[in-house]
């Protein structure tokens, strides 16, 4: 298992994709799996399934999911423009997310 550590993204936030086939794709983050070190991104890394044909599906389907994506190939986006992320205390002492190319705090 990897050791934990603090990722620079989090449910819910806009990521854009800067590596790999979806390179330039912007979504929403839907689940982050911090011990693996990836993120599932609405959109982004569609690939096909196969279902086999069960009691509740007597006739199986070929879908359509999202895999997720290893977050290094990620960079949040804020106000539309990827930025790197960085910690900084907010007025209250607390660590907080904070975007390199503005400077303002992420939510």
């Amino acid at each position: 298992m990897a050791n934990r550590m603090k990722l620079h993204i989090k449910k819910g936030d806009t990521v854009t994709v800067i590596a790999g086939d979806d390179k330039g794709k912007t979504g929403r983050v839907l689940k982050v799996y911090p011990e693996d070190q990836r993120a599932l991104i609405e959109g982004v890394n569609i690939v096909t399934k196969h279902r086999k044909p069960t009691a509740q599906n007597t006739s199986g389907s070929i879908d359509k999911i999202e895999a997720p994506v290893h977050i290094s190939n990620l960079m949040l986006t804020v106000d539309g423009t990827p930025t790197r992320v960085g910690r900084k205390r907010d007025e209250n002492g607390k660590l907080q997310r904070v975007a390199k190319k503005s400077g303002e705090f992420v939510k």
